[in-house]
């Protein structure tokens, strides 16, 4: 006889933690504030109320956009002189710059409190949900960028490529907001129709507010938008709550010991 499926009790768990906040550290490696806002702004919606991120824009004289190795490398050096004293008080950071920023690197040898980049987290959640991901970024050197890491990543085989927008990242704000998303909309749909995406990465921190209006603009495909921000803090408070630091037993140990070795005791 079959069984109704409805009467079908399952062994279920609920939660019974009272942990205290999670408090999460969005850096924004560049110096333009209102970067750090719309990040923030976008995340609202979808925060656990438990949890607490707080905005880091990059002190003078990091540049106002990270558009090159070059702005990288003097965002990091910035960041991280920045960051130290202040470190203690969160459990995790999450480096809101599309690309494979030398700072995820460094926060990772610096402390042992998880750290994950946007683009990381955009990636990983697209081999979750699909097996074919593109990117929409801000420039052609970004393209060239974004597919030698997913490369190093060992994405290749689920890559269906870049669409620059030939905007820079400040052009995001500074251009008329509808021409902006006229162009990124036309770019993922290239992405989907042509190219075959079915997650679509928004490869920039300043897109994070345009995930709405651009899912919308592929609605009836199947495919799926995703942005890198509120994935990358929804990764980071899973692993906080499993109790997971940094691994200090290889590429991460401390650097720190072999500082204090050649009486170099500042950064």
């Amino acid at each position: 006889m079959a069984t109704d499926r409805a009467d079908v009790i399952l062994p279920r768990v609920s939660g019974s933690s009272n942990s205290r906040p999670i408090n999460i550290l969005l850096v924004n490696p560049n110096s333009s504030e209102y970067m750090t806002k719309d990040c923030l702004t976008a995340l609202g919606p979808s925060l656990p109320p438990d949890v607490i991120v707080h905005g880091f824009t990059a002190p003078y004289p990091a540049p106002t956009a990270i558009e090159s190795q070059t702005d990288a490398v003097l965002s990091t050096e910035a960041c991280i002189r920045a960051i130290k004293p202040i470190a203690d008080n969160y459990d995790a950071f999450l480096v809101a710059c599309f690309r494979a920023h030398p700072l995820i690197g460094v926060l990772k040898e610096e402390f042992t409190q998880p750290v994950l980049g946007i683009m990381e987290a955009g990636m990983y959640a697209a081999r979750m949900l699909g097996g074919n991901m593109g990117i929409i970024c801000t420039s052609e050197r970004s393209a060239a960028a974004h597919g030698r890491t997913v490369s190093e990543y060992g994405f290749s085989d689920y890559f269906a490529g870049c669409e620059a927008a030939k905007l820079g990242v400040l052009e995001l704000d500074s251009e008329p907001r509808a021409e902006v998303q006229a162009i990124i909309t036309q770019k993922i749909n290239r992405l989907v129709h042509e190219k075959g995406a079915d997650c679509v990465l928004l490869g920039c921190a300043g897109m994070a507010e345009m995930r709405a209006i651009c899912a919308a603009s592929t609605e009836g495909s199947g495919a799926r938008v995703l942005d890198g921000v509120g994935l990358g803090v929804q990764f980071l408070v899973g692993l906080v709550r499993e109790g997971l630091k940094t691994s200090k037993n290889g590429i991460f140990r401390d650097s720190s010991v072999d500082r204090v070795k050649r009486l170099q005791d500042w950064l």
